[in-house]
């Protein structure tokens, strides 16, 4: 079942790559984006790794700060072909699984995973990969869809039956419960417009 997800969802990145920047397949993510650059704008940071990087638009838009080391990685490689393409030699793209990502400890200042994270059949091992290459006292910054109950309940019954690789909606108590279990601290979530949230999180001062 886990692997089913994961084909569903190379599947239908890869048929979105050369249109997700202009489409509706692409909106809610951009959508995303102004509530993601609001929150990085006070950060101090030198390396920083978007996990689920599609197309590389956020990256591109993150490219204005000097002296800034950036990464992606994505399960689709239509997607990292169009990252790379926009991106060129600014940013480490890699085509990878987030529960396997291909760095060493300690790499990063920042994480960022936008509209990605309810792709995850095992989120947990995401999550401990995150920690895994985050720098002490380091950065998680996480948006992802959100709906009311009972609308969740219901999409969670679904989801698995669709053929987009969607797995599960988190709620505000499930998601920061997760990232509480798997070593974040200093979590706090809001609401990103009406059908999205998030949630930023710290690494432990030590690791």
């Amino acid at each position: 079942m886990l692997d089913t997800a994961k084909e569903k969802s190379r599947t239908s990145f890869d048929r979105q790559a050369a249109h997700y920047d202009t489409s509706s397949d692409g909106a809610h993510a951009r959508s995303l984006y102004p509530y993601l650059l609001e929150k990085l704008g006070p950060l101090s940071y030198r390396a920083l790794l978007d996990v689920g990087c599609g197309t590389g638009e956020i990256l591109a838009q993150i490219t204005a700060r000097e002296n800034v080391t950036l990464a992606g990685i994505d399960l689709s490689a239509n997607m990292i072909a169009a990252a790379k393409q926009k991106l060129g030699e600014r940013a480490d793209l890699r085509v990878g699984d987030a529960e396997n990502l291909p760095w060493s400890n300690d790499s990063f200042d920042v994480i960022i995973c936008l509209d990605s994270f309810h792709h995850y059949p095992n989120p947990r091992k995401v999550l401990a990969e995150m920690l895994r290459v985050t720098k002490a006292n380091g950065r998680l910054i996480l948006g992802d869809l959100w709906t009311p109950p009972p609308v969740r309940q219901f999409m969670n019954l679904i989801l698995p039956l669709t053929k987009g690789g969607d797995v599960r909606v988190y709620s505000e108590k499930e998601i920061c419960a997760l990232l509480k279990e798997n070593g974040f601290t200093a979590i706090q979530w809001e609401m990103a417009g009406e059908s999205a949230y998030i949630v930023t999180a710290a690494s432990p001062a030590v690791k």
